[in-house]
């Protein structure tokens, strides 16, 4: 029987890996534990491996001694890639695959939300209402299909986003290195310049990669509105967070809706009510303030979602072990 270790494993992904294990008959062991130099060792003896963590592998030598145990690959159930040394482990011999489409609309239903949260100026309501004042002084709202909605990153995340803005009568720009042709009939494409400059909203789409880190810096908030809102559930350091927090403070840019942010590995998926935000204190001057709300990386996180992070994942650890082809490979 083929045996298969799972590392990061919540309580959630439970159910879905026993239904897997069952359904094809695999031997699945889970830690709570993230793949580490401190952890590899619970590898050994193993055909296959699955992860799922934010932190960065902390030795490149983990790659080597997996495959100085036998295991052939190194699957992450995640559609980032950031945590793994990818050269690293291709010299090691290992095939690294991840899973880059578990439920684009997921993410796009929240980056949705969001949009939605900006153009109603919920975080000031809610601040408002906190303190007891009821008043609609500086809180009208703009309908969606009055709003012009900007999307970095028209992938398989930001196309459905725009499938679902466009059946809202929403004005949509895009701005990505490949223009697809299926979402030319619902977006202008533009530069990034005339994108921040023209959208009520700006929704972050795109892959932490040397390229897109520091996407979004102080040049490009003073070209914004300052009416305007930016919503991030791609990777945190894709917008530059001390660059974010001085156009919020100043009233430069209306609004943060932050479902990932530089530093969140040390403070989400985590109870911090009896030590707070101390030990990221740029997360905490955003938690702070009355025009940002924080989510801690949960655009994900739905019941299809976690099925497909499970399935596609395990589908790629069976596939490989028997020598058949898998699509998700990561060059």
């Amino acid at each position: 029987m083929t045996k298969i270790i799972m590392y990061s494993v919540r309580p959630d992904e439970m159910a879905a890996i026993k239904d897997h294990a069952k359904r094809e008959h695999l031997e699945i062991l889970t830690t709570t534990d993230a793949l580490s130099a401190s952890t590899v060792d619970q590898a050994n003896g193993f055909d296959g491996i699955v992860i799922q963590q934010r932190n960065r592998i902390d030795d490149d030598r983990v790659y080597q001694q997996l495959a100085d145990m036998g295991l052939k690959q190194l699957t992450s159930r995640t559609a980032g890639v950031d945590m793994i040394n990818v050269a690293a482990a291709h010299k090691a011999g290992l095939l690294v695959t991840n899973v880059p489409a578990y439920s684009p609309r997921s993410v796009a239903e929240h980056a949705l939300m969001q949009i939605f949260r900006v153009l109603r100026k919920a975080p000031l309501v809610d601040a408002q209402v906190r303190e007891n004042n009821y008043s609609w002084a500086n809180l009208q709202a703009k309908e969606i299909h009055s709003a012009t909605i900007g999307i970095i990153g028209a992938g398989r995340i930001g196309g459905t986003l725009a499938k679902l803005l466009h059946a809202l009568g929403a004005t949509i720009l895009a701005y990505d290195v490949v223009e697809r042709e299926a979402l030319k009939p619902l977006v202008t494409y533009v530069d990034k310049q005339t994108l921040l400059a023209k959208s009520d909203v700006v929704s972050l789409h795109v892959d932490l990669n040397p390229t897109s880190e520091g996407l979004i810096a102080a040049n490009d908030f003073s070209l914004m509105k300052p009416t305007a809102g930016i919503v991030n559930a791609s990777r945190g350091p894709v917008i530059n967070t001390n660059d974010l927090i001085t156009p919020l403070e100043n009233h430069q840019l209306a609004f943060a809706m932050l479902d990932t942010v530089t530093g969140e590995e040390k403070i989400f998926n985590a109870d911090h009510r009896q030590d707070g935000l101390g030990s990221q204190p740029n997360i905490a001057k955003l938690h702070a303030m009355n025009n940002v709300i924080i989510t801690p990386h949960i655009a994900f996180f739905t019941n299809i979602a976690v099925q497909n992070m499970v399935d596609i994942s395990l589908n790629d650890v069976q596939d490989i072990l028997a020598g058949r082809p898998t699509e998700h490979s990561v060059e």
